[in-house]
């Protein structure tokens, strides 16, 4: 029997929550595959219903809802912030002395995961090809960091103190103590800028007295799909937007119920003729759970499901960017590759 109108409308357009599985997971709007619908795509009709909308912003996270967009290409611009968004990140570590208990591998790698607040678009890449700048960069492709920092008692201490942070001076560590070393022209060109790790409390290493360390580091420009210390984002998601639908009105102790299946502030109850009853307020706090469906009188009044071509998108940056920044670069990437294989193309036909 054919599907009729409302529930191809269904299959095509939301994904289906039930109580042993979810339906219509997969996309079917393509051509020829539904009678009677025009699937083409058409320029025009992708800008009028594609949007993006700004839900919360600050200096370190971001969330915002593209819609009207296939799940792969929402998955596409996720990679590419994890993977393809470049960074300034430690590459190169010159140990010229380390009398820590801390191993020179382990010390360099912990290093090389601490973020730098560095703008990665005033800088070049690393041609590794030569040989000569192997170890030495040069002021478009290299930021050079200095860590030279001893150990030693503090004459002021108190006798009878056990405390490492009064009996010691420099004991501990931190990214604070990463200083910038200027090559060529840079402290001109960033007099503006202040180069150096993102946060200043990021413990490095412990010291005792004698213990010191001098090492020098080379920042290049890299990805995430090289090493995961080039990612700009902490966390790059997205999940599809929840429906919850009443199928009758839910009342009294069983509305109290309802709600409590749900998250914090999306189902409420409103007083109509002395009788409390349940209302949908906000379907987006939704984790959907579907906890409801464990109650047998509560389940087949309630239609979960989540809108196909409606991505919630959470972006937390490190620091080194601000999120909106990296999602403008990641569609500045994404744009490069379309191009890119847009002329892969034209090359094939012309051949």
């Amino acid at each position: 029997m054919a599907a009729t109108m409302t529930n191809v409308e269904e299959i095509r357009n939301r994904v289906i929550l039930g109580e042993f599985g979810v339906k219509n997971v997969h996309t079917t709007d393509f051509p020829g595959n539904y009678p009677g619908y025009d699937d083409t795509w058409d320029m025009q009709k992708f800008q009028k219903n594609f949007r993006i909308d700004i839900v919360h912003l600050d200096e370190s996270s971001m969330e915002f809802d593209m819609v009207g967009i296939d799940a792969a290409i929402a998955n596409a611009f996720r990679r590419i912030l994890l993977a393809e968004v470049p960074t300034m990140a430690i590459e190169k570590v010159f140990i010229y002395n380390n009398t820590s208990i801390v191993q020179d591998e382990v010390l360099s790698h912990r290093l090389g995961l601490i973020p730098i607040k560095a703008d990665p678009r005033l800088f070049e890449y690393r041609n590794i090809g030569e040989d000569s700048a192997e170890e030495e960069g040069s002021e478009i492709d290299t930021i050079q960091l200095q860590l030279k920092i001893k150990c030693s008692r503090n004459p002021r201490a108190s006798k009878d103190s056990s405390d490492p942070r009064e009996l010691y001076l420099n004991h501990m560590v931190y990214s604070k103590d990463i200083k910038w070393v200027p090559i060529g022209n840079q402290a001109d060109v960033f007099a503006d800028s202040s180069i150096g790790p993102v946060h200043d409390d990021i413990l490095i290493a412990q010291l005792r007295p004698g213990q010191e360390l001098d090492i020098i580091m080379h920042c290049v420009k890299g990805i995430g799909k090289d090493h995961a210390k080039f990612s700009p984002v902490a966390t790059a998601s997205y999940r599809l937007l929840p429906e919850i639908i009443l199928m009758e009105p839910v009342e009294g102790e069983k509305a109290e119920r309802l709600k409590r299946c749900f998250s914090r502030g999306v189902i409420d109850l409103e007083d109509v003729n002395g009788k409390k009853v349940a209302k949908v307020v906000n379907s987006r706090l939704d984790t959907c759970s579907r906890e409801v469906l464990r109650h047998d009188d509560l389940k087949n009044v309630v239609k979960l499901g989540r809108v196909r071509d409606h991505f919630i998108f959470t972006v937390e940056s490190i620091g080194i960017l601000h999120p909106d920044v990296l999602v403008t670069e990641a569609i500045k990437v994404l744009m490069v590759k379309c191009q890119r294989f847009v002329n892969q193309l034209d090359s094939t036909d012309m051949e």
